[in-house]
């Protein structure tokens, strides 16, 4: 059986109130755009904001589809175990064309353009957060990052940079509190590595260097953010 871990009705109010106010601290959320997603009043939200009331099943209901979050999304991140090859020398992840990374949920020999090859130690700690159907795509695979797509990410990632991408990670929700979470995004056919916000039915693409212009993405109704995702970069190789 599936090792799901446990999260009863208060504490999924607790994740919820405190990813709100993540999202409003960062300037992508308000409580009266909230509200006009929502139909609630914002002192109703106001008060779940502020630890004073909860929501009800059909509220939250309410408030995780406006925000484009699910139940899944609330359950603390998973370490998925027996997803990633594992020797005694390291772990061996594939480099592979943007169009793979994007698209092919298991990487074929012909596919893979060489071996990345990384301690299990850097590989094993890290977290998954992704719907049930993405999670039976393979997990790690590498990309080489042109100078055209690195300088909007400059100094983080530099030109021929290697990135790691995690694809079992394409929610929204932060991996760390403490720094922002780097996605490899699909923009059109291209992949493009960028921070992620959502507003309005927006995905929209930040990038590190203020030289280059902010990005939306429409995101159709009944389709969801994480559709875009191709995963987390879990690691930046920067060549010197």
């Amino acid at each position: 059986m599936a090792d799901f871990p446990q999260m009863n009705f208060t504490q999924m109010h607790e994740r919820l109130r405190l990813e709100l106010l993540r999202r409003i601290e960062r300037g992508t959320l308000s409580v009266s755009l909230l509200a006009r997603q929502t139909g609630f009043g914002q002192p109703h939200l106001s008060n779940f904001l502020h630890s004073r009331r909860q929501l009800s099943l059909e509220a939250l209901d309410r408030v995780l589809a406006a925000q484009h979050l699910t139940a899944a999304d609330l359950l603390p991140a998973l370490r998925q175990a027996g997803t990633m090859p594992v020797d005694v020398e390291g772990s061996s992840v594939p480099v592979v064309s943007h169009h793979a990374a994007l698209f092919e949920p298991y990487i074929r020999p012909a596919t893979t353009i060489s071996m990345l090859h990384l301690p299990p130690s850097m590989l094993q700690p890290l977290r998954t957060r992704a719907s049930t159907t993405r999670r039976a795509w393979e997990r790690f695979v590498a990309v080489r990052v042109p100078a055209a797509d690195a300088a909007p990410m400059d100094p983080l990632v530099l030109p021929e940079a290697i990135a790691l991408l995690d694809r079992h990670y394409t929610s929204l929700m932060a991996y760390s509190v403490d720094r922002p979470t780097l996605y490899a995004v699909r923009h059109g056919a291209h992949l493009t590595l960028r921070y992620l916000d959502f507003v309005s039915n927006r995905l929209v693409l930040r990038p590190h260097s203020l030289a280059f212009p902010v990005e939306l993405i429409e995101i159709d109704p009944g389709d969801s953010p994480a559709d875009l995702i191709a995963g987390r970069v879990a690691l930046v190789l920067n060549e010197t």
